[in-house]
């Protein structure tokens, strides 16, 4: 019992910790985390996303993405535009100042991935991912 005490401790701290060091790495481009994370989302799905289906996917309610677009609004980094299927819908689009942003927040972030992971091996990492989605699906099956 101790040692999955421990092992849930860990991931824990190393979620935290990769998380402070991306913060610390990419204060310099005047964005917190939650803001980063929202255009990191943004550029990463294949189609644009509307606000509903953009908190659903940070997992965070609808008023604290309001108020995450309006900042990043205010920065002239997102957009927000009437869907054409629903006018009460908007979906999300990056501006082209949020898409050279992307490429330093994404070279910054491959800095960090490829420090965290040094003495890894792909059976290393493997073998972490199954681990972790068997824990997810343990889970998910509680629910």
């Amino acid at each position: 019992m101790y040692e999955q005490h421990r092992f849930g401790m860990q991931l824990t701290q190393l979620s935290r910790a990769w998380r402070a060091e991306l913060d610390r790495r990419l204060a310099g481009l005047g964005l917190s985390q939650a803001r980063w994370q929202v255009l990191l989302h943004i550029a990463r799905a294949s189609e644009p996303l509307t606000q509903g289906e953009l908190a659903s996917s940070l997992g965070i309610e609808n008023p604290t993405l309001v108020r995450l677009l309006d900042a990043l609004s205010t920065q002239h980094l997102v957009e927000r535009q009437l869907a054409e299927h629903d006018r009460r819908v908007k979906k999300i689009f990056l501006t082209d100042t949020a898409l050279g942003l992307i490429e330093q927040i994404e070279s910054i972030a491959t800095s960090v991935r490829t420090e965290v992971f040094a003495g890894l091996s792909e059976q290393d990492i493997q073998l972490c991912q199954d681990i972790h989605n068997r824990m997810l699906a343990n889970l998910e099956s509680i629910t």
